[in-house]
């Protein structure tokens, strides 16, 4: 009686088969157990979504971005600062640099969103930040959003050569033109992944901005779909924005895989 033996090969794609399998009566055991009906009826209503496009596209998905752009944009340019300071010779200056991201990391973005929305007002009366809610969005999700590109970015500038440094000094260069010129457009360049992570982070802390009060013409996705939620007693709307935050994270990921595809090849 001849004996019937598998080879490695043939073992392996045995197992890789009952493993497809598997997955696949998994998935069909979940569709067709489904109410998709009853389900469509809860959170897909067309006719809520065909009512609500237009607002939630030219107000609530344009506050979003622009909440986001603007925070990253004070972010950044705050977070380059604390990266030059934690990088400086001089130490009170490295010493901030490191209290600040300590501090700023270790608390939410809700807690400094309220902080500078109330309390600065408070400790300097008559003050008001300028932009208003925006102008408060910005700071108050920039400043922990400084935190962590500082590092990002501090890590970057250390990923340069030291030789770039000495070469650009040999040419007769100062050290912050150096700095400037050579060091930080290729530290830049190494960071951009990181940095694009941290704009998907904010396009959804974005919806943290309910907390300063936003009005009708400064709503963001978040506080749209929930309003809009309670006000047609259906959670299609809230369905709606939660595609939205979708549509502009999902190409910012690709973005990152794109360029991080790109640096691995490059080094």
């Amino acid at each position: 009686m001849a004996s019937f033996t598998l080879t490695r090969t043939q073992r392996r794609r045995t197992s890789l088969g009952i493993q497809y399998a598997i997955f696949v009566v998994i998935v069909l055991a979940l569709l067709f157990s489904a109410n998709w009906k009853q389900l469509a009826d809860s959170f897909f209503r067309l006719d809520i979504a065909a009512r609500l496009f237009p607002q939630i596209i030219t107000v609530a998905l344009v506050n979003t971005a622009l909440f986001t752009v603007l925070a990253f944009v004070f972010g950044l340019t705050l977070g380059l600062l604390i990266a030059l300071m934690r990088l400086s010779p001089v130490a009170p200056y490295r010493w901030v640099g490191t209290v600040y991201v300590e501090i700023f990391r270790g608390l939410p973005a809700l807690l400094w969103l309220f902080m500078v929305a109330y309390a600065i007002p408070t400790a300097f009366p008559g003050y008001q930040i300028a932009g208003g809610v925006y102008g408060n969005v910005a700071i108050g999700l920039g400043m922990p959003a400084a935190a962590y590109m500082s590092e990002t970015i501090r890590a970057g500038i250390q990923a340069v050569p030291k030789g770039q440094t000495e070469a650009a000094r040999s040419l007769g260069m100062s050290g912050p033109r150096a700095m400037f010129s050579i060091v930080l457009p290729q530290a830049f360049r190494i960071v951009i992944p990181p940095l694009t992570n941290e704009i998907i982070l904010l396009v959804k802390d974005s919806s943290l901005a309910y907390v300063l009060g936003v009005t009708a013409s400064s709503i963001e996705l978040t506080k749209f779909g929930s309003d809009q939620t309670n006000a047609n007693v259906n959670p299609t709307p809230l369905v709606i924005a939660g595609l939205c935050y979708l549509i502009i994270c999902l190409p910012l990921s690709q973005l990152v895989q794109r360029l991080e595809r790109r640096y691995q090849k490059a080094r």
